[in-house]
C-alpha cells in the first residue's frame, strides 16, 4: 500500500502497465505517454531539482492554462525531492500573485505558455525569492523551456541518486506535500498545507468506490490546480485508468467524441450547460418528435430520488431511451459509467435528467481542507447513492453536526493547517481534531450527509426568518428558464433575486411562437412576453417554498456571469460580495417600496 504521493508512478508501472496512462492532442494527433516514461520523467525531474539545489520543503509552483502530463511529472518530482509543490490558479490578480509568489516563498515557478508568463511577469519582478521561471509550450527569449529541469536530472543522475534515494526514505507520510491558496471572497487567499497522509488517505478511500477499470478512460478538463481534480487524477492513476487531457472547454464536446471517455469529473456548471444544450436541441423539434421529447423531459422529473423506480417508470423509460436518451449518451462518447460532480451544489433536476437518460452522477462533498473528499454517492445504488444529498460519509473519515447545524469533520484527511497562520487554524481545528467546514447541514437516519448552505451566507428577514439562500437557488435553478440565481434579502422584509435567465432559450421561445428576429438580451428582458412567461414560471416555482422563502421581487440581469468578470470564486461558486457591489442599485430598487 502506498503511503506517499511520490509512490503512484511506480505503483501505476508496476501494477497497471500500459501506454496511456496519460494523453493530450497535439496538431491532430493524441500523444499518449506511458507508465513507464511517467516513471523515468518524474525521477529525472526530481533529480533536476535537487541539481538546482532546492532543499527539502523548498516550493516550486506550477500555472497552468489547461492540463497536460507535464504537470504531474513536475508534481511528482517534486513530490520525490521532498519539495512543496504549490499548484496556482492562472485566473488570479497580480495583487493575489503577489502575495502566494512572497509569503510561499516560491523558488521555481513553470508556466504553460507565453500568455500566463505575461500575467505572472510583473509579480516574479516584485518577487526576489523566485530564482527562476520555465515555460513548457513556446519559446520565450530569456526564460527556459522546462525540459532544462529533467535534462540537468539526466547528466546528474549518478552524482545526485544516493540523495534522491535518501530524501524519499526520510519523507514520511506527515510530511507537507502541498501547498494549496483558497479563493477568498475578501482579503488574501490562504494557504492550505495538506500532507502526503492527507492526500493518500483520501484517494485509498475513494478510489475503491467508483465503478471504473483497469483500462477504462476518462476525460479531463477541470484545472489540476484545483484539489477537487487533482485528487481524480490521482484515483484514475491509481485504479489504472487512462487519463486524456482535454484541449480547452470550447473543444470539450469534440474530444468527448474522440476519445469517448468512461467517467468525466465535472462541476455543476458544466452540466448545466449539459441540461441547457440537451432542452435547446429538443426545442427545435417538431411535431411528433417535440411530443416524444416533453415526454421524456417530464418523466426525469419523477425518477425516484432512492433510485427505486416503478414497473411504470421503467416501461416509459424504455420508449424515451429509444427515441431520445440514447443519443443523449452517443453525444456525452456513448461509453460514460459514470459523472463525478463536486465543488458546488448541483440541481436535482439535472441529477434526475442525468439518472434517467442513463447517466449515473454521483455527487461528493469536501473542501481543500479535507483534501476533498468528505462524503461521496456511489454505487450499489439502493444504498449508496439518494438524489439531493452529498452521498454517505467516505471510509476513514468521522462526522457530526454541532448544536447550530454546522458539519465538523475528522480524519487522516484534514489539513495540517493554514500556513503561516495559526490564528486561523485553531479557529478553523478544534483542539479535538474537528475541522469546522463552514457548512450547515445534517445527516439522515440512514446516513446520508445533505448540505443547508454556507454558515456564513445564512441571512435574517427583518421579520426574524433566517434564509438559507443557496436551498432556494437550488429550487429555481431547476427550472430551464433560469441560468444562474443570487437570493437577497438581508435585513429586509421579504426575500429578492437577481435573475440571469437563460437567454438562449428564450430567444429560442420567441422565434418559435412570434416568428420574429432575435432579441438582444437588453431587449429580451424587457419584453411583455418574456416578462410575463419568467413572472409565471417563478410564481410556479415560489408554491413549492414557505411563505417566507418565497421570491417576491427580482430582478433580471443581462450580463454574463463567468469566473473572468469576477462573480464566480475559483470553484465556480458564487462571490456574493462581489454580485452585491455590482449590482447594489438593483438590488436596492428590489426592495424599494
Amino acid at each position: 500500500m502506498i503511503t506517499r504521493t511520490f509512490e503512484i508512478p511506480a505503483y501505476c508501472h508496476k501494477n497497471h502497465p500500459r501506454d496511456d496512462i496519460f494523453a493530450t492532442k497535439k496538431d491532430g494527433r493524441w500523444n499518449k505517454i506511458s507508465t513507464s516514461e511517467y516513471l523515468e520523467k518524474s525521477q529525472l525531474v526530481a533529480l533536476g531539482f535537487i541539481s538546482l539545489g532546492l532543499k527539502k520543503y523548498d516550493k516550486i509552483a506550477t500555472i497552468c492554462s489547461n492540463n497536460r502530463p507535464e504537470w504531474n511529472f513536475i508534481d511528482m518530482g517534486a513530490s520525490m525531492a521532498g519539495l512543496i509543490h504549490v499548484p496556482v490558479y492562472p485566473t488570479l490578480s497580480q495583487k493575489e500573485f503577489n502575495f502566494i509568489f512572497n509569503q510561499a516563498e516560491i523558488k521555481h515557478i513553470f508556466v504553460s505558455d507565453e500568455k500566463i508568463y505575461s500575467l505572472i511577469r510583473p509579480s516574479i519582478e516584485n518577487t526576489p525569492n523566485v530564482i527562476n521561471t520555465y515555460i513548457v509550450t513556446g519559446k520565450i527569449n530569456g526564460v527556459s523551456n522546462w525540459e532544462v529541469v529533467p535534462e540537468q536530472g539526466r547528466q546528474n543522475r549518478k552524482k545526485y541518486h544516493d540523495e534522491l534515494k535518501i530524501r524519499q526514505q526520510e519523507t514520511k507520510s506527515g510530511d507537507p506535500a502541498t501547498l494549496l491558496y483558497t479563493s477568498g471572497t475578501t482579503g488574501n487567499p490562504k494557504g492550505v498545507l495538506l500532507s502526503h497522509e492527507n492526500l493518500i488517505s483520501n484517494l485509498l478511500s475513494v478510489s475503491s468506490l467508483h465503478p471504473l477499470k483497469k483500462g477504462d478512460r476518462t476525460l479531463s478538463f477541470l484545472p489540476l490546480s484545483h484539489i477537487y481534480e487533482r485528487s481524480s487524477n490521482y484515483q484514475f492513476q491509481y485504479s489504472g485508468v487512462s487519463i486524456y487531457y482535454a484541449e480547452s472547454l470550447h473543444k470539450l464536446p469534440e474530444n468527448i467524441r474522440e476519445v469517448r471517455p468512461h467517467a468525466l469529473t465535472a462541476v455543476p456548471r458544466v452540466l448545466e450547460k449539459i441540461q441547457d444544450n440537451f432542452t435547446i436541441q429538443g426545442e427545435t423539434l417538431r411535431d411528433l418528435k417535440f411530443k416524444i421529447f416533453q415526454f421524456s423531459v417530464n418523466l426525469t422529473k419523477t425518477y425516484p430520488s432512492n433510485h427505486r423506480k416503478s414497473i411504470s417508470f421503467i416501461l416509459k423509460r424504455l420508449i424515451a431511451d429509444q427515441f431520445v436518451f440514447k443519443n443523449f449518451r452517443k453525444q456525452l462518447g456513448g461509453n460514460i459509467k459514470y459523472i463525478g460532480c463536486g465543488g458546488a451544489r448541483l440541481y436535482p433536476g439535472i441529477e434526475k435528467l442525468l439518472w434517467t437518460a442513463g447517466v449515473p452522477v454521483f455527487q461528493g462533498y469536501g473542501l481543500t481542507e479535507t483534501s476533498p473528499l468528505i462524503s461521496l454517492n456511489t454505487y450499489p445504488l439502493r444504498k449508496k447513492s439518494k438524489i439531493g444529498s452529498i452521498g454517505p460519509v467516505i471510509p476513514g473519515v468521522r462526522v457530526k453536526i454541532a448544536e447550530d447545524g454546522e458539519i465538523l469533520c475528522k480524519g487522516p484527511n484534514v489539513m495540517l493547517g493554514y500556513y503561516l497562520d495559526d490564528k486561523s487554524t485553531k479557529n478553523a481545528i478544534s483542539k479535538k481534531g474537528w475541522f469546522h467546514t463552514g457548512d450547515l447541514g445534517h445527516l439522515s437516519d440512514d446516513g446520508f450527509l445533505y448540505i443547508i448552505g454556507r454558515k456564513k451566507e445564512i441571512f435574517k428577514t427583518s421579520y426574524g426568518k433566517y434564509i438559507a439562500p443557496q436551498n432556494i437557488e437550488s429550487h429555481f435553478r431547476d427550472s430551464l428558464l433560469i441560468s444562474q440565481i443570487m437570493v437577497v434579502g438581508e435585513g429586509e422584509k421579504y426575500v429578492g433575486a437577481l435573475i440571469l435567465p437563460n437567454f438562449e432559450l428564450l430567444n429560442k421561445w420567441i422565434r418559435s411562437f412570434y416568428k420574429t428576429r432575435d432579441f438582444s438580451r437588453e431587449e429580451l428582458i424587457e419584453l411583455p412576453q418574456i416578462k410575463n412567461l419568467l413572472k409565471i414560471e417563478i410564481n410556479n416555482l415560489n408554491k413549492h417554498l414557505s411563505s417566507f422563502e418565497q421570491i417576491k421581487k427580482y430582478r433580471c440581469i443581462s450580463d454574463e456571469w463567468s469566473l473572468s468578470s469576477g462573480e464566480f470564486s475559483h470553484n465556480l461558486k458564487l462571490k456574493r460580495s462581489f454580485i452585491s457591489k455590482k449590482y447594489a442599485l438593483q438590488i436596492q430598487q428590489i426592495f424599494k417600496d
